[in-house]
């Protein structure tokens, strides 16, 4: 049976040789690995999480009343 389906699989690919990956792998045995990649915050999150209008006279009176 395992002879049946090993006449229907495919040959492996041949690898093709690419410079680009083994100048990469060079560097990475001279140099080292990259560092991870830094996420920078969005500006548009950080403007979402402030709120978009001032607290009015009402709510701040209201606030510092039920704190004290």
């Amino acid at each position: 049976m395992f002879e049946l389906q090993r006449a229907h699989m495919s040959k492996p690919k041949k690898q093709v040789f690419s410079k680009v990956k083994a100048v990469k792998a060079n560097a990475r045995a001279r140099v080292g690995t990259p560092p991870p990649e830094r996420v920078l915050p969005d500006p548009k999150q950080k403007a979402a999480a402030k709120p978009k209008h001032k607290e009015t006279l009402a709510d701040l009176l209201t606030k510092t009343g039920e704190e004290a």
